[in-house]
């Protein structure tokens, strides 16, 4: 195949026409689909069966199977109107210890679960505010974690943070890399003052800068900085003023979120003045604007928001074709199992997907009586990997490769996908991409709607339309 173009083309009437609601497909099937007869035992169960399959691995290949390690830190000081996280809002500090110590428990209980042998190539803390907690917490979290866990001690692993800049010191970042993180998403949003006042979210371009300018003093490998468009007030020179400065300050990687506004899902959305939000159209005007600016900075896009520098290890597996995608966004680590710990966290051990209690009582009780907290999840069948596959592959390389699914899942593609074929064809008349030769190629004009060729493989989607997801743009 000929190496994919990176260089996303914003037509304007093509998003128009294919502009309506889809899922983000961290997962396929998604969340929507979790269901409470998945509990512990069915998890245990798989927990174990991942270990033979790292056993046989170990023997043909000579390295057992890896794991990722996913912490959910859900406080935050104040609350961003625009957020629709699993969080706890509060300014009350002392909350945060009997939350990590039910974390330091519920690590042992899912350290006892796999061989400890398989090292962790991955690990994130997301939030809520991971950086809410004490320079002595985080250094507390991280010990027992290698206690539990077979930590990379070479600073090989992909160990990475969610910063707020305004919950983080010179001294934070130089914690946080001494005890092992090498990568760092920080959120910046908008620099404009109008817009952070709309969305509380008060945050200066010099608490942002210097938390970077600390990191990359202290030898983070990538630093990422998240953006949001759609948000009360922006204007496409606005948010042009502060792609421009983000751009200057050259991060590895960035995420161009587009605000989806649902406020009967996410309470502090109502705090948002729906009148203020830019309109439909003013969004793509300031999404095409943000696009060229970083294009004619030399990044290239990704895919689902994402760009990066050509030279990033995402955009060199997307190239290669070994880029994936999970919970956390895209990755270069396609083959761990990933354990989920903390209050709502999500994880995929084997063929399965688990998600942890959403109620800190809950949680704490469940933990104390030293049980594993997973309250539901879901069992994949043969048609969902299949199609898990499938879709993994368009939204990571916007191509697919006919002849990789048939040898894999032993299948006739066009016998099985007939139905989506056919669907297909009415996306290839309008421009969006090619079948040939065995191999669907969605042109660059339809990078951006790439939810929308995802979707047709959706089979969860033919069954229910009554679902609530954001825009497609």
């Amino acid at each position: 195949m000929q190496p994919m173009d990176q260089k996303l083309v914003i037509d304007l009437d093509m998003i128009r026409r294919h502009d309506k609601s889809g899922p983000r497909y961290t997962s396929y099937p998604t969340a929507v689909q979790f269901h409470e007869g998945f509990g512990e035992a069915e998890y245990r169960a798989w927990a174990e069966r991942t270990n033979v399959e790292s056993r046989e691995a170990s023997r043909a290949a000579g390295k057992p199977t890896p794991l990722s390690l996913y912490f959910h830190i859900p406080f935050c000081d104040t609350v961003c109107f625009f957020c629709g996280c699993n969080k706890v809002s509060t300014k009350d500090r002392s909350r945060a210890q009997p939350y990590l110590e039910r974390v330091h428990k519920e690590l042992a209980l899912q350290s006892a679960l796999f061989d400890d042998n398989r090292k962790v190539d991955q690990l994130h803390w997301g939030g809520g505010t991971p950086t809410f907690i004490s320079h002595d917490e985080m250094r507390e979290l991280m010990r027992v974690t290698r206690e539990n866990f077979p930590l990379h001690d070479d600073d090989t692993g992909e160990y990475s943070i969610e910063i707020d800049p305004r919950e983080a010191t010179t001294e934070t970042i130089d914690v946080l890399r001494e005890i092992g993180f090498n990568r760092m998403s920080l959120g910046a949003q908008d620099f404009d003052p109008k817009v952070q006042k709309a969305v509380n979210r008060i945050q200066s371009e010099e608490e942002t800068f210097a938390t970077l300018n600390e990191a990359r003093k202290v030898g983070f490998k990538s630093i990422s900085i998240d953006l949001i468009y759609g948000l009360p007030h922006q204007t496409v020179e606005s948010f042009a003023s502060t792609v421009d400065k983000i751009i200057a300050a050259e991060p590895d990687r960035l995420s161009v979120f587009n605000y989806a506004h649902l406020p009967e899902m996410f309470k502090p959305q109502r705090r948002i003045n729906e009148a203020d939000l830019p309109s439909a159209t003013e969004k793509l005007d300031i999404l095409q604007r943000t696009n060229e600016q970083l294009s004619n900075a030399g990044y290239v896009y990704i895919g689902m928001d994402h760009f990066a520098k050509p030279d990033d290890e995402l955009a060199v597996a997307q190239r290669e074709r070994t880029l994936y995608r999970n919970f956390q966004g895209y990755s270069t680590h396609a083959d761990c199992d990933l354990i989920g710990l903390g209050i709502t966290s999500i994880g995929k051990v084997g063929a399965t997907y688990s998600q942890n209690i959403k109620g800190l009582d809950e949680y704490y009780a469940a933990i104390d009586a030293g049980k594993l907290t997973i309250f539901r999840g879901l069992e994949l069948d043969a048609d969902d990997l299949l199609r898990r596959e499938v879709i993994s592959q368009l939204i990571c390389h916007f191509s697919l490769i006919e002849a990789d699914i048939e040898k894999r899942f032993g299948i006739d593609f066009h016998d099985y996908f007939a139905q989506e074929l056919k669907q297909l064809e009415g996306l290839q008349e309008d421009g969006l991409l090619t079948i040939r030769d065995g191999v669907i190629s969605v042109l660059p004009v339809g990078h951006l709607l790439i939810r929308n060729v995802c979707m047709v493989f959706d089979k969860y989607l033919r069954q229910s339309k009554e679902q609530r997801f954001s825009k497609v743009i």
